[in-house]
């Protein structure tokens, strides 16, 4: 007679330990990654992990510029226009330590009279949207919201925003390999939050980048002759244009008006820190 013998599943542990170890791999080799990119940016001095030449930056700003361009109704037509903000944001580049970076910088108004909104690409591709550009009483504030995106440039926050997001992925890469199950579905949840809490971290990292932007706008407007209390009109009109029924997409990613003018008071008490 055949014994027959009873066998029992273990709910696929064997399978664990793999898993574990290539998640640990994905672990180490994401974060020496990021700590082998560490370099001082020769313009604020500060200490930053960035994984992208300047070359780099400026290769990736052109290529995006026509695309973000097209996305705030194209390249304003009105070149008297153009041309103050051309003046203003080379004057504040040629007198401020901007001049000395490898920067390529051009300035841009976009014919979106709807959209209050500027920004900067990597690189020095700087944009305004003709909405914000009408509501600025003074060449001072206009300079100050150009100086604030050279900021973003010459602080390397985007190339630090994409070493970040891609640590950020393997990070969260490790932990959805870690805890997938296909036995148990609720493993899922856990991945979930993994990716939560790398979102949330890159959120907070750019709410202090555009703080130090408001510092180095100030600065530069310093350097090239306006007054840096004009920044604080900047918020001003800023914060007179939350109170219609949408919030300007200028407050997607930068932080609330109110809470920027002590922090910019601050800085005009402290331009001795300068760059």
């Amino acid at each position: 007679m055949r014994r027959t013998y009873r066998t029992r599943r273990t709910g696929g542990g064997g399978s664990c330990l793999p898993r574990l170890l290539i998640a640990a791999l994905l672990v180490a080799t994401t974060l020496f990654t990021y700590l082998s990119s560490r370099q001082d940016n020769p313009v604020t001095g500060e200490t930053q992990y960035v994984d992208l030449t300047p070359e780099q930056e400026i290769a990736m700003g052109l290529q995006a510029a026509p695309e973000m361009a097209e996305q705030y109704g194209g390249l304003d037509p009105d070149p008297n226009a153009q041309a103050l903000v051309d003046q203003i944001g080379q004057e504040i580049v040629a007198n401020s330590p901007a001049s000395g970076s490898p920067y390529e910088f051009d300035f841009h108004l976009l014919g979106d009279t709807q959209t209050i909104n500027a920004f900067a690409l990597p690189g020095g591709q700087v944009f305004i949207t003709r909405a914000l550009f009408d509501r600025l009483r003074t060449e001072g504030e206009l300079a100050g919201v150009l100086g604030h995106e050279i900021g973003h440039v010459v602080g390397r926050h985007s190339a630090e925003q994409i070493a970040k997001a891609r640590l950020t992925e393997g990070l969260t890469g490790a932990a959805v390999i870690a805890a997938y199950d296909p036995e148990n579905p609720t493993s899922q949840q856990v991945a979930q939050m993994a990716v939560l809490v790398g979102q949330l971290v890159n959120m907070k990292y750019g709410r202090d980048d555009e703080l130090e932007s408001d510092f180095l706008g100030v600065c530069f407007m310093e350097d090239s002759g306006y007054d840096p209390n004009e920044m604080i009109g900047v918020m001003e009109v800023l914060a007179e244009a939350s109170q219609g029924q949408a919030p300007p997409e200028f407050f997607s990613t930068h932080p609330n008006p109110e809470n920027r003018i002590q922090r910019l008071q601050e800085a005009i008490q402290n331009l001795d820190q300068c760059p």
